[in-house]
């Protein structure tokens, strides 16, 4: 079968029960078509195409046997910010660039428990900080629907991988609209979770209050799948929260849209900067949602300036703190022949670690040190906790918040925007990190330049079944999510 690629993964799932296919010509196909398309959009880090074959080969078995799991078989890419034992994690680095980690990340080692056969790792901004995918020591990735635009940050390779069709899903983290960002960049679904709701254990911390992993995916379905898969309590991380997890996948069709209160804040629909193209495709799938029976409400969200000084005080803060322990002497990248220990140190960090990672760490190390810690960390800190009391009102009137997830379609590769300027890019997604809540990104059509569009939609605590069903309801009355870039196309 030639377009094995195209199946979404209920399809795959059933298809590897029927015997139609096996995972190890599921696997081969994808393998193939990494090799042949991915040189053009550079996605992959590392592919792991022996792993893959073995892993393939016991999902197989266990699918004869008739104990495997739904998932078993169905190949998925992971962000190379999640450790993998045996082989090589960057974080887009190269102070990590020759870290093989001895252990595996919990959503890993989830993933490898339920059947899911390792392609690679995809490729990110360097430690997870940018929008763009072009801060990493590897190199950029190329957005398939425009190989000369990015496929937005950090968790950019992700992002290029299903939109190309070279992993049918895959992981990413969001620290502060890193799955959200590139989803609508790339025509995808991705869904940020609750703070807590993944285990952060084995995931290369960047701003430990504020980063979380999630899903990427064509369609709030697939999404759901392996969410039934990487959510839940884990005792290795003290973030993790003991809650009941719920049946993703069962729940699709389970929250009424008929009636549905969804959130119009007004301020995000007047903010400078807001592609005009943009605003029309959010706009007309809100006008979709209404048809469809929801409700649309305008509200206020009055702590919207104040987002991005916010985030960009405590996430360097938090990096500033992570990142102190890649010095050049216990595992990383060491520069060459030190004169002495402060040479070691100050050489191993300024030649190991990309411009934008220095300067986050300056910017925190700065925010914390004596006499400014008041000032910034924790006057910060107290901003944050009314921006989520904001949300809380919010979500008194209505079930969740409509906005876009980004106010413009993708960037040039080399565009060469200023720190400023690709900062205020994060507006729209970075008050869900800071106050711990899910939000999910649908793709509502494109741009006058033919790039994606995308609608993000914030739910209160713990409802990611609430998101992904809207999402899922939305698509099964649109085809937006099933366009696919000329590349993804291609048969290998």
């Amino acid at each position: 079968m030639t377009d094995l690629h195209r199946l979404s993964i209920r399809e795959l799932s059933e298809g590897l029960k029927t015997a139609q296919f096996s995972s190890r010509e599921l696997t081969e196909h994808y393998l193939k078509r990494i090799a042949q398309i991915d040189p053009k959009v550079k996605s992959y880090v590392t592919v792991t195409a022996e792993q893959a074959l073995a892993e393939a080969n016991a999902a197989d078995a266990a699918l004869k046997a008739g104990n495997a799991h739904a998932l078993a078989g169905i190949p998925l890419a992971h962000k190379d910010i999640f450790c993998t034992q045996g082989i090589k994690t960057t974080a887009g680095s190269k102070m990590l660039d020759n870290f093989i980690s001895p252990y595996d990340a919990t959503v890993v080692a989830k993933a490898k428990a339920a059947g899911l056969v390792t392609l690679g790792k995809v490729n990110m901004d360097e430690f997870a900080m940018g929008s763009t995918s072009e801060n990493s020591y590897v190199g950029a990735t190329s957005n398939p629907w425009a190989l000369d635009h990015v496929p937005g940050g950090s968790s950019g390779g992700s992002a290029a991988a299903v939109a190309a069709d070279l992993a049918p899903i895959a992981t990413g983290t969001d620290t502060g609209g890193s799955i959200r960002q590139p989803a609508s960049f790339c025509g995808l679904t991705g869904l940020k979770p609750t703070y807590g709701r993944v285990s952060r254990f084995g995931m290369i911390a960047y701003a430990s209050s504020l980063d979380q992993g999630g899903p990427m995916a064509r369609s709030a379905e697939d999404c759901a799948y392996l969410m039934n898969v990487i959510a839940g309590h884990d005792a290795k991380d003290s973030t993790s929260i003991k809650k009941d997890v719920d049946d993703y996948v069962a729940n699709l069709n389970g929250t009424a849209v008929k009636g549905l209160r969804i959130g119009i804040p007004k301020q995000y629909f007047n903010v400078a900067g807001l592609d005009a193209d943009v605003k029309a495709r959010v706009e007309e799938s809100l006008k979709k949602l209404e048809e469809m029976g929801a409700i649309l409400v305008e509200i206020d969200l009055n702590m919207t300036e104040a987002y991005v000084p916010t985030y960009y005080l405590i996430a360097p803060a938090e990096a500033s703190s992570n990142l102190s322990r890649f010095d050049g002497v216990r595992y990383g990248y060491r520069c060459e022949n030190p004169v002495d220990l402060m040479d070691l140190y100050k050489r191993s960090r300024s030649e190991g670690f990309g411009a934008e990672v220095q300067r986050r760490i300056l910017i925190g190390t700065y925010a914390l040190s004596a006499g400014y810690y008041d000032a910034y960390y924790v006057k910060a800190q107290k901003v944050r906790r009314l921006i989520q009391q904001d949300f809380l009102k919010a979500f008194e009137n209505v079930d969740v918040i409509a906005a876009p997830s980004a106010p413009t379609t993708a960037y040039k590769i080399g565009a060469n925007l200023s720190p400023t300027e690709m900062y205020l890019g994060d507006i729209y997604t970075l008050a869900v990190n800071l106050a711990g809540l899910p939000a999910i990104n649908a793709p509502v059509g494109f741009d006058k330049d033919s790039l994606p569009v995308g609608l993000q939609l914030i739910g209160n605590y713990w409802s990611e079944s609430q998101l992904l069903s809207i999402v899922h309801q939305y698509q099964q009355n649109t085809d937006w999510h099933i366009k696919r870039a000329a590349i993804a196309e291609e048969n290998a």
